[in-house]
């Protein structure tokens, strides 16, 4: 009898603690339950950022039912939310007009939020911790008439930079400025990073890593017609965005083109490819790009990871899809499947990585492909919510970078393809926090 009793004893000790790593795990709170949700202009995966944390404050901002701009902030070790309307509206009804936060290295938020081919919509909170926007802003007054595709990024030091197209789908630059924590201001660093020559521009992603490089990755669009995407290539930057190399240290010509730019991989048009996806720099500054696009010899658009190893570009297609389907034509598209992240971290001496993405083969929910060793290329995947509709992933950059927990927004939406809207009730914004094991 006293076996029995320690055996049921370690049994349910076991089970117990098995819990508590599993809830440490995976962990879902509530924003708020009126997220704009007519189309996906709250989870577009080009918002950099949805999620931003500084020190154990992490801010999070989404259009509300009625197409306000809203704040909320929590402690990192909190489910519970402090929500904030800001006195500004914008067009939700365009899911391009995405809204995008940062905290600079002060504890200030930065936003911009309406962008698509319109006027510099920004403004910053009136201290660290608040919630209240000040007034509208300019950065600098110039080129900020067309913006669209607004995207920030926290240096080391606590400056920010701030992306921007420049210009139309198929003829328009990128922008970089620079903002000055201490001097609190913005300078220009690129006018014309990538240019189009007026035939063409670069979607862009980009990724900082901890020793301060900027790494850019891009397609080529022919036009707004998004089967014109074409080609995968690459720039970096030591210098905070002043001077810019190929990844073999080559100094680039600015601006880059077509003509100059580096190819990591040749796509050709109607593969299926999309724009705008991401990257990831790991500790040592090995970068990682994810996307999808259909190879010539397959009907079915996988999900692909192109990385550098070894002097040279390699590609791994994930190849665990079984759906074929077509992206042609202009305005926000609804497909089957989400644009991916990717994150990468150190495990013992290996490197694991994790593409978060979703697909309507695995029920439309926040699904993780990972692989804990990616030398032997096994790659697992779980499924992580209820269904999400049309949602995309985007994460907190600073959070993952700091604790390694992947913090992402969460929110049912619904996309009617070529910006159509829907008319669905307001939805719940969450919050999933994963740290891997």
């Amino acid at each position: 009898m006293h076996i029995k009793l320690n055996h049921y004893f370690i049994f349910f000790a076991l089970f117990f603690a098995s819990s508590i790593v599993v809830a440490q795990t995976k962990k879902i709170s509530t924003v708020a339950l009126n997220g704009w949700a007519n189309n996906s202009v709250n989870t577009v995966i080009f918002r950099k950022n949805a999620l931003t944390t500084y020190g154990k404050i992490q801010y999070t901002a989404y259009y509300d039912s009625d197409e306000y701009v809203v704040l909320a902030k929590r402690n990192i070790h909190s489910d519970k939310w402090i929500v904030q309307r800001s006195n500004f509206k914008g067009d939700a009804t365009d899911a391009h007009k995405s809204i995008s936060i940062v905290a600079d290295g002060s504890g200030v938020v930065h936003l911009a939020w309406g962008q698509h081919n319109n006027r510099l919509n920004y403004a910053k909170t009136n201290g660290k911790g608040s919630l209240v926007l000040g007034a509208k802003l300019t950065m600098l007054g110039e080129s900020e008439n067309k913006v669209s595709y607004p995207e920030f990024y926290k240096m080391a030091n606590g400056d920010l930079l701030f992306f921007y197209r420049d210009g139309g789908s198929g003829n328009g630059n990128l922008m970089i400025n620079r903002y000055n924590v201490s001097k609190q201001n913005w300078i220009r660093v690129q006018n014309n990073l990538i240019d189009g020559e007026g035939k063409r521009n670069a979607y862009w992603q980009a990724t900082i890593d901890r020793t301060g490089t900027i790494h850019v990755s891009w397609v080529w669009r022919e036009s707004p017609d998004v089967s014109s995407n074409h080609d995968l290539c690459y720039a970096k930057s030591i210098d905070g965005g002043q001077t810019w190399m190929k990844s073999n240290n080559e100094k680039y010509q600015l601006p880059i083109n077509a003509g100059n730019a580096e190819y990591a991989l040749i796509i050709p048009q109607k593969s299926e490819l999309i724009n705008q996806t991401s990257m990831f720099a790991d500790h040592n500054g090995n970068v990682f790009i994810a996307s999808y696009w259909r190879d010539r010899s397959s009907a079915v658009p996988q999900y692909h990871l192109v990385y550098r190893s070894d002097g040279k570009w390699n590609t791994e297609n994930l190849n665990f899809r079984k759906t074929s389907f077509s992206l042609s034509g202009g305005g926000t598209k609804k497909i089957p499947i989400s644009r991916p992240q990717i994150v990468a971290w150190p495990k013992g001496n290996k490197l694991s990585a994790a593409i978060i993405f979703r697909d309507e083969e695995r029920g439309n929910k926040v699904s993780i492909a990972y692989s804990r060793n990616l030398n032997i290329r096994n790659w697992k995947i779980d499924d992580f919510t209820a269904p999400v509709g049309d949602w995309e992933p985007a994460y907190d950059a600073e959070l993952w970078k700091d604790k390694g927990i992947l913090s992402l927004f969460i929110q049912e939406v619904k996309q009617i393809d070529g910006e159509g809207n829907a008319q669905s009730a307001p939805t719940a914004v969450k919050v999933l926090d994963w740290k891997p094991e």
